[in-house]
């Protein structure tokens, strides 16, 4: 278990600091799911924000975040389109306004939803002092109550993303806590997760979906150590854990609710299917070496995106964003994005048609 301890002490390097410190669809689209969604709401960290956090403290908006979409950094944390993006093109919308931009968007814009987002947050508070995901939620929670963006009827019709990718995890091995509290620590995330969901249905959203938790043992922060050839499957088990406790979570909300209400969007598998592929999956790019990051620093204390004192940069980027799954230590491409949702259509197809 101590081994696990270090590993994970590196996923909170790539976590936490690297990401402070540095759609329309169509009709044929919408006609595929038992109800019409207009409206995508979003909670969660990095793998789901786009553009919440002021330009001043995150790396997402300094070059070259943002090369390939929009072309400059725009508060993504990847070289494009993240996890947001891609859910709301399945659904038919454009990509959902970020709550921090809400005074400078036309009402046009906020029908489409709203991201509360941030990256590095968790379920609770992380080493990033930002809002976490109960505050997400009152932000939410205020909009509604003040009543004049969205009324309880815009709720028929909308969906909800709820990311939780690894945050809370990193700051429990930065707090140098015992290894052998991690599985109940992971309990308690997936409980606070449990009363998140419980609150975003309460408040009216009719579908909700909470994506699994990627493999973390196949980050390249992690996977630097086996020069990016080898996922660490002891970092992976304990995944396995969060994600069948979701699951059951999963699986007994739907029960109370009679409704398939909540969706697990399964991105462990989404992944690996992913990096396994050889051409077999449709629509999925083929990663020549998927474990290998596209931008990276020029030595281990250094970001993508790092530059030093007199401005000179300290990262490399790979000829074509496009032949890399991941973008940086932690978070995928564009590319990468689009072929996890890719693998993912049949299945979230077959939830978004169950009433």
């Amino acid at each position: 278990m101590d081994s696990l301890i270090k590993l994970f002490f590196c996923l909170s390097v790539y976590l936490l600091i690297g990401e402070i410190s540095r759609v329309e669809g169509s009709d044929k689209n919408q006609r595929m799911y038992g109800f019409r969604p207009t409206k995508l709401f979003v909670f969660g960290d990095s793998y789901a924000d786009t553009g919440n956090i002021k330009k001043s403290l995150s790396s997402s908006w300094k070059f070259p975040y943002g090369i390939t979409f929009p072309g400059k950094p725009a508060g993504r944390f990847s070289d494009g389109r993240v996890s947001t993006d891609f859910l709301a093109k399945f659904v038919g919308i454009k990509s959902p306004i970020p709550y921090f931009w809400k005074d400078y968007a036309g009402k046009k814009r906020l029908q489409y939803g709203m991201n509360f987002a941030y990256g590095g947050t968790g379920v609770f508070n992380t080493q990033v002092p930002l809002p976490n995901m109960t505050t997400q939620i009152d932000f939410f929670q205020n909009i509604l109550t003040a009543g004049d963006i969205y009324s309880s009827s815009d709720f028929t019709s909308s969906v909800a993303l709820v990311s939780v990718a690894g945050n809370d995890y990193s700051t429990f091995i930065a707090q140098n806590r015992p290894a052998s509290d991690f599985p109940a620590f992971i309990k308690q995330v997936v409980d606070q997760t449990e009363v998140n969901l419980r609150r975003i249905h309460a408040l009216g959203v009719k579908k909700i979906a909470i994506p699994s938790l990627q493999p973390l043992g196949c980050i390249p922060g992690i996977t630097v150590a086996s020069s990016f050839q080898r996922c660490n499957e002891s970092q992976n088990d304990l995944v396995k854990l969060h994600n069948n406790l979701l699951q059951q979570v999963v699986t007994k909300l739907n029960n109370e609710t009679r409704q398939s209400t909540f969706i697990i969007i399964d991105l462990y598998n989404a992944f690996l299917t992913v990096f396994k592929n050889k051409g077999a999956s449709p629509g999925s790019t083929t990663f020549e070496s998927p474990l290998k990051p596209c931008c990276v620093g020029v030595s281990s204390e250094y970001f993508c995106g790092s530059v030093d004192e007199k401005g000179v940069k300290k990262y490399v980027i790979c000829d074509n964003p496009k032949s890399a799954f991941f973008w940086d230590g932690s978070h995928p491409t564009e590319e990468g994005w689009r072929s996890v949702y890719s693998v993912l259509r049949e299945s979230l197809t077959a939830s978004f048609i169950k009433a």
